[in-house]
């Protein structure tokens, strides 16, 4: 083993510890080890087991797929399975999750990775992705890409300021937390696209209306302006890094037009 090795897996510890905002004596007492210990480790002076790596990427709740980088910068193996969601490892998986698209309808319904890259839909998204050029669509979907870009879902958006603001600084946030490169370059990309100069024109007093969450998220559709709120779900206690990567997004009605247009765009297209 050359003695870079434990230095590079020092310097993503150090890095992580960092960006966690972690002392080395808070790091250390959350892992069971010493200050000191984990001070040489950093520095490359000690090379940790692997089960201690494992303690300490756990205590900073560092991503599967960085806990993998980490191991490898220490010349382990990996220790979490990354598989594609069409492998049959993950059958079962994919099963549930078109399960549980299909159940959300006639509401939107959306699978996306770390980088918000869409994976499955259920039909009720064509309510946010009907006119969308396919050069937002291809190679896959991208969350911030189809909302933001002035050519996708923006310019259907009566709080466009409102959203595009949340938005970007969920992304930063993200950004921040896993210093994930591609999703840096995603905020970066989404942050240049112009804002339309007749966004947030409110339509039939719509902005004035009370809602119980922050941002509704508001799309102008030839039945009218439409009002949802999403959540998002994760998988409990992941051990493949795909698994642990990837959320569900669902859309729910702000108000009962909004809820008996989606019913009503549900049954014409149950009828062709």
């Amino acid at each position: 083993m050359t003695t870079q090795q434990p230095a590079r897996a020092g310097a993503l510890l150090r890095e992580w510890r960092q960006r966690r905002r972690l002392s080395q004596l808070d790091l250390a007492h959350l892992a069971g080890t010493s200050a000191r210990h984990l001070s040489c480790v950093e520095t490359g002076r000690a090379h940790p087991s692997r089960a201690m790596l494992l303690r300490l990427s756990t205590a900073l709740d560092i991503p599967l797929r960085e806990r993998n980088a980490l191991l490898l910068a220490a010349d382990y193996a990996p220790a979490y399975r990354e598989s594609s969601l069409d492998d049959e490892y993950l059958a079962s998986v994919r099963s549930a999750l078109d399960t549980m698209l299909t159940a959300h309808e006639p509401y939107p319904a959306v699978v996306v990775d770390r980088c918000w890259n869409v994976h499955l839909a259920n039909r009720a998204m064509s309510v946010l992705m009907d006119g969308v050029p396919p050069h937002l669509l291809t190679p896959r979907p991208n969350v911030f890409r189809l909302t933001l870009h002035p050519d996708g879902l923006a310019a259907r958006l009566a709080n466009l300021t409102e959203v595009r603001t949340l938005f970007l600084e969920r992304l930063v946030r993200q950004v921040n937390a896993t210093g994930d490169p591609a999703l840096r370059e995603l905020y970066e990309e989404v942050c240049r696209y112009p804002v339309p100069v007749d966004a947030d024109e409110p339509a039939d007093g719509a902005a004035l209306r009370p809602s119980p969450v922050q941002l509704p998220v508001r799309v102008r559709t030839p039945l009218g302006e439409l009002s949802m709120f999403s959540t998002m779900a994760t998988f409990g206690a992941p051990a493949d890094v795909t698994l642990a990567e990837l959320a569900i997004e669902l859309f729910y009605p702000l108000d009962e037009f909004t809820a008996s247009a989606l019913r009503d765009l549900a049954e014409q297209a149950g009828a062709r």
